[in-house]
C-alpha cells in the first residue's frame, strides 16, 4: 500500500504548487472514516481510495481530483457527510465527492431503476465538472482488477457487464484510450472467458510461429518512409483479443477468417508528413477497399485524430496501419487527461463543453424516467459513427444506421419535430432513408409538421427516440385522461365517493404527483390501478362494510366486465387503439385490455391472446363501439389469374363499393396466378365484408381472405 509521503511526492512531480497539507488531511480524513472495515480481498478499506487516488496521479490530475479520489467513498460507505467534507476540504471538493458518490440512501423501485438513477446524477454532475467521471473511471479500474475477489459469479457478471456498458463508452467518450482497453479486457474476460482463453491462446501460437513478423514489417515500412524524407517512430502489436473479437461479431465471420490482426502505428512530425506517409505507403503497397478513414480532417467526437488504412503490406501480410502527429499520439492515448493543466480553470473542468455530454442531456431531458434514460444513453454512447454535412458545410456525426429523422434530431430538436422530408446530396429523400458517409442532408420542414409513433422505429439515436416518446407521451396523455376518468367515475359511484373536493396532500404524496389530474392520467395509461386510488381515497372501514355486504360483488370493487365505455379515435399509438393480433372493426364483438403504459388495446371477443389474460380480469373492460364517419381499415389477401386487365377489375370493384385502396402490394407471382395484399379503407365489419364478397365474384378471382 502507498505511503502518505509517497503521494505527496507523485502530485510534487508534476505540480509543483501542490497543496500538500489538503493532500494530507484527506489521507488521514479517509483512512480514520474507513477505520476497520476490509474488501472482498481481505485487504483494509481504505487500500482502495488509496489506489484511486494513485491512478488519477498517472494522469497528472490536480489536487482537487486527487483528494477527491481518497474521500470518493467516505459519504457513501461511513458516517462521513457532504456537509463535513465542504467544511473541511471546501466546496469544490465537496461537489466532486457528491458526483462520484452513489445514491445509496434513496429508495426506489427497483436494483435496475437504483442503477439508471445513479448514472443519471453521474451524468450531471459530469456535465459540470469532467473531473468526476475521471474519478468514476479509476474508481472502476481498481474494481475491476481486483473483481476476482468476489465470489459470487453472477455479481461479478453484474459489475463486468455494466462496465462494458457504461464505463468502456465513456471512457472512449472522454478519449482515455488506455482506460478503455484495459476495462475492455477485464470485463471481456470476466463474460466470455472462454472466448478470451481460446483467442489469447491463438494469438500466442501466432507469435511463435512469426516471432519478427511485426519487427521485420515495422523495419521495411520504416525504411521505405526514409526513403522518402519522412522521420518517423513505428510500433506494432497483434490486436487486443476483445477488439478481435468485436471484429469476429460485427463481421460475422471466425477467427480463421481474420487476417488483419497486426497494427501498427506510423508517428510522424506533422499533419501534412501524416498525408505525405499516406501516399507513399498506398504507392508502395496494395490498399483494401473499403478500408480508409481520415479522422484528421473529421475528428471524432472525442477528439481522436488520426489516418486509418488497411493494405496488403510487406511479405503479403494484411496489416492495419495508423498514421498521426505526436500530439495527435497523446490525444489519442490520454484523450482529455492530455490536455489537462492544474493551472487552467473551468473552461477545462465544465462538462457541457464537450459535445456528446450535451447529447446527453439532452436526452436526459426527454426521457421520463431513469431506466428509459439509461437504454437511450447506451444506444447514443454504443455505436460506430457516420459522418455527414449540412448545407452549410457543418460536420453532424451520427450512429451508424441513422436515418434522416435522426439528422433532423441532430441539427435541432425542433427541426426533427417539424422535419417532413430531406434532399439528400440534392435528391429527395424520405424519412426512413439511411444516413451514409459524405452525404449532405437538407431538412424539409413544416409548420404543421409532427412527430409520428411509428418514426420511433425508423431511428437509432437515443437523442431522436427520447424525443419522439415525449412527444407521443404528451399527445396520449390526454386520451389517458379521458380513460381514467371514465374508469374511476364508475368505480366512485360504486363505492358512493364524491370526488368534488380537493385532492389531500397525502393523496398526491403517495402517487408521487402534484395534481390529481396526473394520478387520473395514471390510472389511464395503466400505470396504477383503479383499486389503488379507491383504497388511497375510501376509508377502509366503508370499504370493509360493503364487503362484508356484498362479498365479492362489492360495489368497492366494480365488476370490470359490467358497463360499457364508448370509444372513439382508433388510432394506433393512441390511448385506445387496435390490438394487431386480431384487427377488429366496428360491428364485431369486442374488449378491451388495459395494457400499462399503452392505454386500452381493442381485441374481437374471439381473440387467442385473450386466453393468456383469463386470470387478470381486473383489466378487462367491456366497451362498445361510437361509430363515427370515418374510414377504418382491413388487410384481404387475393389470388389472381394472371391475364391482363385483372388488376383494373380489382380496383374498379372496390371503387364501386364505396371501399378505397390504401396500399397495394404483389407477393408472389407465377406464369398463371400472382399473389398480393391490398389494404382498403372501409367503414365497418359489414362493409369489409361486402367489399370481399364482391371480389370473390369478380371473374379471375381465385380466392380472397382476410389477411390476419
Amino acid at each position: 500500500m502507498m505511503l502518505q509521503y509517497e503521494l505527496v511526492e507523485r502530485v510534487r512531480g508534476y505540480d509543483p504548487t501542490v497543496d500538500e497539507d489538503a493532500l494530507n488531511r484527506a489521507y488521514v480524513f479517509s483512512m480514520k472514516a474507513h477505520g476497520s472495515q476490509m474488501r472482498a480481498s481481505g485487504d483494509p478499506y481504505f487500500s482502495h481510495p488509496l489506489e484511486v487516488a494513485g491512478i488519477l496521479t498517472e494522469y497528472r490530475l490536480d489536487t482537487a481530483s486527487i483528494v477527491t479520489g481518497l474521500l470518493h467513498d467516505t459519504v457513501e460507505d461511513t458516517v462521513a457527510t457532504i456537509e463535513e467534507i465542504e467544511h473541511l476540504f471546501g466546496e469544490e471538493v465537496a461537489r466532486l465527492v457528491d458526483g462520484v458518490t452513489k445514491l445509496s440512501q434513496l429508495e426506489l423501485q427497483s436494483p435496475s431503476t437504483r442503477h439508471a438513477e445513479n448514472f443519471r446524477k453521474l451524468l450531471l454532475a459530469i456535465s459540470e465538472d469532467i473531473r468526476v467521471l475521471l474519478v468514476k473511471l479509476a474508481d472502476r479500474i481498481h474494481n475491476m482488477r481486483t473483481l476476482h475477489h468476489i465470489s459470487d459469479h453472477e455479481k461479478r457478471a453484474w459489475i463486468a457487464r455494466e462496465t462494458m456498458d457504461i464505463y468502456v463508452p465513456l471512457a472512449e467518450r472522454i478519449g482515455i484510450q488506455e482506460i478503455k482497453e484495459e476495462l475492455e479486457e477485464m470485463a471481456f474476460r470476466v463474460l466470455y472467458p472462454d472466448v478470451a482463453e481460446s483467442i489469447e491462446n491463438r494469438l500466442e501460437f501466432l507469435k511463435e510461429q512469426g516471432e519478427d513478423v511485426v519487427k521485420d514489417i515495422s523495419e521495411e515500412v520504416t525504411r521505405v518512409l526514409a526513403d522518402a524524407d519522412i522521420d518517423c517512430w513505428i510500433s506494432g502489436r497483434t490486436k487486443r483479443p476483445v477488439s478481435i473479437w468485436r471484429k469476429m461479431q460485427r463481421k460475422n465471420v471466425e477467427y480463421e477468417q481474420l487476417t488483419d490482426i497486426i497494427a501498427f502505428r506510423v508517428i510522424v512530425a506533422s499533419v501534412e508528413d501524416c498525408y505525405r506517409a499516406l501516399g507513399v505507403i498506398h504507392t508502395q503497397y496494395r490498399t483494401i477497399p473499403g478500408e480508409f478513414d481520415d479522422y484528421i480532417s473529421v475528428p471524432k467526437l472525442n477528439g481522436y485524430q488520426s489516418l486509418h488504412t488497411a493494405l496488403i503490406g510487406p511479405k503479403m501480410h494484411r496489416i492495419e496501419i495508423q498514421i498521426r502527429t505526436t500530439q495527435m499520439h497523446e490525444v489519442a492515448e490520454l484523450g482529455v487527461a492530455a490536455h489537462w493543466q492544474y493551472k487552467q480553470g473551468a473552461a477545462l473542468t465544465e462538462g457541457k463543453n464537450y459535445h456528446w455530454v450535451r447529447q446527453l442531456l439532452d436526452i436526459l431531458e426527454n426521457s421520463n424516467n431513469p431506466n428509459e434514460f439509461l437504454e437511450h444513453t447506451k444506444l447514443e454512447m454504443f455505436a460506430d459513427e457516420v459522418f455527414c454535412f449540412t448545407p452549410k458545410g457543418e460536420i453532424i456525426n451520427l450512429p451508424q444506421g441513422a436515418t434522416v429523422i435522426d439528422f433532423a434530431y441532430a441539427v435541432h430538436s425542433e427541426v426533427g419535430d417539424r422535419c417532413i422530408g430531406a434532399r439528400i446530396n440534392g435528391k429527395m429523400a424520405p424519412l426512413r432513408t439511411e444516413i451514409r458517409n459524405g452525404d449532405q442532408v437538407e431538412i424539409l420542414t413544416s409548420a404543421d409538421g409532427t412527430p409520428s409513433p411509428t418514426w420511433e422505429q425508423l431511428v437509432v439515436t437515443g437523442k431522436a427516440r427520447a424525443r419522439i416518446r415525449r412527444y407521443i407521451r404528451g399527445e396520449r396523455r390526454e386520451e389517458f385522461t379521458k380513460l381514467g376518468r371514465a374508469m374511476l367515475e364508475r368505480a366512485f359511484r360504486n363505492v358512493g365517493y364524491s370526488d368534488d373536493h380537493e385532492p389531500s396532500p397525502s393523496l398526491l404524496e403517495r402517487f408521487d404527483v402534484e395534481t390529481m389530474d396526473e394520478i387520473v392520467a395514471m390510472v389511464g395509461s395503466g400505470e396504477v390501478t383503479v383499486s389503488d386510488v379507491i383504497m388511497a381515497l375510501v376509508p377502509a372501514e366503508v370499504l370493509q362494510q360493503e364487503a362484508d355486504e356484498f362479498g365479492e360483488e362489492s360495489p368497492a370493487w366494480p365488476n370490470w366486465r359490467s358497463s360499457e365505455i364508448p370509444i372513439r379515435g382508433l388510432t394506433d399509438g393512441m390511448a385506445v387503439h387496435h390490438a394487431k393480433c386480431c384487427h377488429p372493426l366496428p360491428g364485431d364483438k369486442i374488449v378491451g385490455i388495459l395494457m400499462p403504459g399503452e392505454g386500452v388495446a381493442i381485441h374481437t371477443k374471439d381473440c387467442e391472446t385473450l386466453e393468456s389474460l383469463a386470470n387478470t380480469p381486473e383489466r378487462w373492460i367491456d366497451v362498445g363501439w361510437d361509430i363515427g364517419p370515418a374510414m377504418l381499415f382491413s388487410r384481404i389477401k387475393l389470388v389472381v389469374a394472371n391475364k391482363k386487365g385483372a388488376l383494373g377489375s380489382l380496383t374498379t370493384v372496390i371503387g364501386q363499393n364505396q371501399a378505397n385502396i390504401n396500399n397495394l402490394k404483389i407477393t408472389s407471382r407465377s406464369e398463371d396466378f400472382f399473389e398480393m395484399l391490398i389494404d382498403i379503407e372501409v367503414h365497418d365489419a359489414d362493409h369489409r365484408n361486402e367489399v370481399i364478397a364482391a371480389l370473390r365474384a369478380t371473374t379471375g378471382v381465385a380466392s380472397v381472405y382476410l389477411d390476419e
